[in-house]
């Protein structure tokens, strides 16, 4: 299976980025605020493609008054439904095999809570989870804390002086995270040009050269400012070169999920991202039912125009 099948089980592109925000913003959408979990929390425990999870999220830093931006500091509504979804294996790219356990995957603004690296990292062969540098302290100790502990005396040892804790979670991270590498990448002022070279290091037991991209992009509701839209974009687009110009290699794809807030924005978004991919909404069939119309949530795919 591949490429071909999964655009028969995607249905019909979408050709008309106007009509497709009309339709979606004219369904019944809940109310979900701004959309965070529990933006006054420092940790949340949930249950991630069935295994249960402590999040550490900022309060502190989601109020202060960084120019760069904030709203990575905490969870969002969508990740942890987002997550369920792309990390069962029972999932359709699953199905389709345009994922599997060598797939290399990319996360775009994966925020503090490593949510999504968490669910679908282990299904894959490499997940490199990027977003700005004042995310990646917690993202660190979120993805260490919530993996697999190598035997029970190290997980005492993590309980005991806060010292002693930072250093054993540095310790446990370098061999609990072999599959999730964390890449600082802001969108408007970083350069793709080092990728590659990110991309080689420590590879092992892998078919190809995974200097040529990755598989797939993954996005979870980053598309909530207009002047984002377009260094966004751009970001998507340089990655999937990466790979685009093998021309034998499969084609990168865009998984974009995002929660329905303002239908200028949205538009907007979609207008752009729809000039330089083919974009595919994923019907109800595919999605859980989360996810699903009238969920206030929404997923497209996307694959580089040649």
């Amino acid at each position: 299976m591949g490429f071909q099948d999964l655009l028969s089980a995607l249905g019909d592109e979408v050709a008309d980025p106007e009509e497709e925000s009309f339709l979606l913003f004219s369904q019944t959408l809940p109310s979900q605020n701004l959309g965070f979990v529990d933006p006054k929390a420092f940790s949340l425990d949930l249950t991630i493609a069935g295994k249960d999870v402590t999040i550490h999220q900022s309060p502190t830093i989601l109020s202060s008054n960084r120019a760069e931006g904030t709203t990575g500091a905490v969870v969002w509504k969508i990740s942890p439904l987002f997550a369920d979804w792309i990390g069962s294996a029972q999932n359709f790219l699953f199905q389709q095999k345009i994922l599997d356990c060598s797939s290399t995957v990319l996360e775009l603004g994966c925020g503090i809570s490593g949510i999504v690296a968490l669910a679908l990292g282990p299904l894959v062969g490499r997940y490199i989870a990027t977003d700005q540098d004042y995310a990646l302290k917690l993202l660190k100790q979120n993805i260490a804390e919530n993996s697999p502990k190598p035997s029970e005396p190290h997980r005492r040892t993590l309980s005991r002086d806060p010292k002693i804790r930072e250093k054993a979670t540095d310790t446990h991270l370098s061999a609990a995270v072999e599959k999730v590498k964390i890449m600082a990448l802001d969108w408007e002022l970083d350069s793709l040009d080092t990728l590659p070279e990110i991309l080689r290091a420590g590879v092992r037991h892998v078919d190809i050269c995974l200097s040529q991209g990755v598989d797939a992009v993954i996005a979870c509701d980053c598309i909530y400012n207009e002047a984002l839209i377009e260094p966004f974009v751009r970001t998507c687009v340089d990655i999937c070169r990466l790979r685009q110009a093998e021309s034998e290699a499969r084609l990168t794809m865009c998984i974009i999920a995002q929660q329905l807030r303002s239908s200028e924005i949205f538009e907007t978004w979609l207008i752009a991202f729809h000039k330089a991919f083919h974009v595919w909404r994923i019907s109800d069939h595919l999605l859980t039912g989360s996810l699903k119309q009238d969920s206030g949530f929404i997923v497209h795919i996307g694959t580089l125009r040649i």
